[in-house]
């Protein structure tokens, strides 16, 4: 059964659209964990559009549950991580015209650099995960880098538009799965999962953490935070 990690990242959006103080993505990781969040997600962007420096510092001294940090392999934000050290740091790719994170990060194409920072991350005695597309290629690639553990991308699974190509995305998250377990890397998905379509990603064999942030967040502003992470964690754990 695996353990929820939701992204507060939309709660410090919505505060960033007036540039005030509300709403505190630190009062909503709370929320979060009281609602059944066995984990907290944040990205810190370069760009700093949403997540800010407060925010991971605040967390780091409050968060009852473990803190996962979303970053670029770009040395500002790697610095950052490894002086707040939170339990674990998943490396994703950054562009600033995209709106959230599309597409894995690419591991083969960049084995050095990446390999240079899930080093440094490590070396200050924290967790690295990478944020990957489920391709054969790029988890030979994470594999080699000395990552922990492997993020698969779902976005492809969650954006299916029928029933059938739907199941053939499935199929591959389970293919790139076991690749993933037999490396003895840690398993993780994320990206566009829902209500809808959680529960065959979370069946997944040895499935340790789903990333879920949008979807619960949406949900919250109709049944508040709290409610809304019981019902995603019901539907991990069923």
């Amino acid at each position: 059964m695996p353990s929820l990690s939701v992204n507060i990242d939309h709660v410090a959006t919505v505060r960033q659209a007036r540039m005030t103080n509300e709403p505190d993505p630190v009062w909503a990781a709370t929320l979060a964990e009281l609602g059944g969040a066995e984990g907290i997600t944040l990205h810190l962007r370069e760009d700093r559009r949403h997540v800010q420096e407060r925010d991971l510092h605040l967390l780091g001294q409050t968060a009852a549950v473990r803190l996962n940090l979303e970053l670029a392999c770009s040395d500002d934000v790697l610095k950052i991580a490894c002086q707040t050290r939170p339990f674990q740091a998943t490396l994703v790719p950054e562009r600033r015209e995209e709106v959230t994170t599309e597409g894995g990060l690419d591991v083969a194409g960049n084995p050095a650099h990446v390999a240079d920072a899930v080093k440094r991350l490590q070396d200050a005695g924290i967790v690295v995960s990478l944020f990957i597309d489920p391709d054969r290629a790029q988890i030979d690639a994470a594999v080699a880098s000395g990552a922990n553990a492997v993020e698969l991308h779902t976005g492809a699974y969650a954006h299916a538009a029928a029933e059938f190509s739907a199941a053939d995305q499935l199929q591959v998250l389970h293919d790139a799965a076991a690749q993933v377990v037999s490396a003895g890397l840690t398993l993780h998905a994320g990206h566009g999962l829902t209500y809808r379509n959680v529960r065959p990603v979370a069946k997944i064999p040895q499935m340790c953490e789903l990333n879920i942030g949008h979807s619960i967040i949406s949900r919250a502003i109709m049944v508040g935070l709290e409610q809304a992470v019981r019902d995603m964690s019901r539907l991990v754990s069923s």
